[in-house]
């Protein structure tokens, strides 16, 4: 299999194999988080007004699938988790919990997280379209544009410099044997609420799995090219910010980035989702009630662009992707992001103060 790789790289290159592995690893996840329903913002409120059913346990059996996948990986020798960004680079505490905090309160207003809102519009929702341009066009100024020196200045507030300080695992003195361990515990909680649902429909389970499974797909993937290539290639999993920034980059300069994994991504998981939406009768154009949902859906991306490049990824990109493999500021991230969407949604969306459809 290695010396087939070796040929295909050869004659396509490394950027064209990484995005076909994208495509159809997003095209994967679209499928399964479009007919499973997941996602982060349904969970958290789920959790927070104590209803431990359907919603929390689509997001707890993808993200202990991922965790299992990604630590299985690791103990059989197909991923190099410490090469990861998110352990090897130098990364922010204050810019993890600032940046999740604030992501959380954006996915709450846009009702639904970077990826949530990919995959509904590829279901005809404009309002989750529109919010996901604006996530786009943000994190890129978060990026490399006029929100950057902001960026750059919360995350100085906090610092830790990359390798072990940032692997979870290493800082508890444990073994991935334990990793994996604490993804079965998690698939153990997701039965158990998976078992008080009414409905237990077969879509939740192999949705949900399957979900969490691409993000560990996306880590073996891209190491398994990484040990075949010919140049240097950074291990990545999935991620919606910096892929969204990208392709904005695509289509306003030229000349455009090089491709890669990101490359295919996005529209991989865009036509995921659109088939899975077919094929469940669901795909339908909606758009906004009034000018008070727009404003809410623009401040939302808003908040979400910006604090997933400050946090150093989304609900999927820190807290999944980066879960999974224990990077420290990924759980702070996910922490974070947890109680921001609960605050908020406490504070705006409860029926004492809801005043708006």
């Amino acid at each position: 299999m290695s010396f087939a790789l070796n040929e295909v790289i050869e004659i396509y290159g490394e950027g064209t194999v990484l995005a076909i592995g994208g495509a159809v690893i997003g095209m994967l996840f679209g499928f399964f988080a479009q007919r499973s329903k997941f996602c982060l913002r349904a969970a958290v409120i789920d959790f927070w007004h104590g209803h431990f059913k359907d919603k929390l346990s689509i997001w707890l059996l993808a993200f202990s699938a991922a965790v299992i996948g990604t630590q299985a990986l690791v103990l059989w020798g197909g991923l190099d988790s410490s090469g990861a960004r998110q352990i090897a680079a130098r990364g922010s505490l204050s810019g993890a919990m600032v940046g999740g905090l604030m992501f959380g309160v954006g996915m709450i207003l846009t009702r639904g997280c970077a990826s949530r809102l990919l995959i509904l519009s590829a279901n005809g929702n404009l309002r989750a379209l529109l919010s996901g341009l604006i996530f786009a066009v943000v994190a890129q100024s978060s990026l490399s544009g006029a929100l950057m020196p902001a960026r750059l200045a919360i995350s100085e507030w906090s610092t830790l410099d990359g390798g072990p300080g940032r692997d979870l695992l290493a800082m508890a003195g444990v073994g991935h044997a334990t990793g994996l361990a604490i993804g079965v515990l998690c698939l153990v909680m997701a039965i158990y609420f998976v078992s008080r649902s009414t409905s237990k429909p077969v879509m939740l389970w192999v949705g949900g799995i399957g979900t969490g499974l691409s993000v560990a797909a996306a880590w073996g993937f891209t190491q398994w090219v990484a040990k075949n290539s010919f140049e240097p290639i950074q291990i990545q999993g999935l991620t919606f910010s910096g892929p969204s920034a990208e392709w904005l980059m695509r289509v306003l300069q030229s000349p455009a980035p090089k491709i890669g994994f990101e490359f295919g991504l996005l529209p991989g998981v865009f036509l995921g989702s659109f088939l899975g939406a077919m094929a469940g009768s669901e795909f339908k154009l909606e758009g906004f009630k009034d000018g008070y949902s727009m404003r809410r859906y623009i401040a939302g991306a808003v908040l979400m662009g910006f604090g997933s490049m400050l946090a150093g990824g989304c609900a999927i990109g820190a807290g999944v992707t980066g879960g999974a493999i224990f990077a420290l500021t990924a759980w702070v991230t996910l922490v974070g992001m947890w109680l921001g969407a609960g605050l908020t949604d406490r504070w705006l969306d409860s029926p004492a103060n809801h005043r708006h459809p």
